[in-house]
């Protein structure tokens, strides 16, 4: 039997669109024309202002009253880990504001490594019994 040939076929080329762009001649400048350059406006500085004295004053009060930091939730005991940087005892009203967070309360219950205690010096890192969820980075102050 003779072996039979393979046909050759010819790939057809992907035909590609080509598109055209239309190049735009001008047409040169008269002789002794001389160019016209825009030329921006020049607009007033403006000069930031800063707060007022009162406002500045506002604001260091608050940095005063800040009591500590959380550091931690746990909302099964509904208890946040505070790093204070000002003493803290039981009877202190505390306001507990954060990016969604804001609310005030009596502080309750105060534990050291489940211990309960009566009052917390700075540096200590206290659980605090919260009314409300809290998260990392919300500030606790003294009201």
């Amino acid at each position: 039997m003779a072996l039979k040939k393979k046909k050759k076929t010819k790939r057809k080329a992907a035909k590609r669109k080509v598109i055209k762009r239309k190049v735009i001649k001008r047409r040169p400048a008269k002789k002794g024309a001389v160019k016209k350059r825009a030329v921006a406006k020049k607009r007033p500085v403006k000069i930031k202002k800063r707060p007022a004295a009162k406002k500045r004053a506002l604001a260091k009060k608050l940095k005063e009253k800040v009591i500590g930091i959380v550091t931690h939730y746990f909302p099964k005991v509904r208890a946040a880990v505070v790093k204070l940087k000002v003493p803290l005892s039981i009877g202190d009203m505390v306001k507990i504001k954060g990016h969604t967070t804001e609310f005030k309360q009596k502080v309750t219950s105060l534990q050291i490594d489940r211990v309960p205690i009566n009052t917390a010096k700075r540096g200590d890192e206290i659980g605090l019994l919260v009314d409300s969820r809290v998260r990392q980075h919300d500030v606790v102050y003294k009201v």
